[in-house]
């Protein structure tokens, strides 16, 4: 039987992330007061270069695609 972190090393991590990027990130969520949870989000519904949009999840996986194409078009 495996343990947690032989599960960990054997994850794939996206482009550009790996174990130490992933644990920096738990770490800043595992860290922040409600308040400054709270601000965060405020501050991501207030920038105005993103959207926010609410979709049925069946929708999820073709909208994934969709972007993941867009991001590698503007790459190019």
């Amino acid at each position: 039987m495996k343990t947690k972190r032989q599960e960990m090393k054997q994850s794939k991590f996206p482009p550009g992330w790996d174990e130490g990027r992933v644990r920096r990130v738990l770490d800043h969520y595992e860290q922040q007061t409600e308040e400054e949870a709270v601000a965060e989000d405020e501050a991501t519904f207030e920038d105005r270069t993103q959207a926010v949009v609410e979709v049925p999840r069946e929708l999820l996986p073709a909208i994934r695609e969709l972007i993941a194409k867009h991001t590698e078009s503007r790459r190019a």
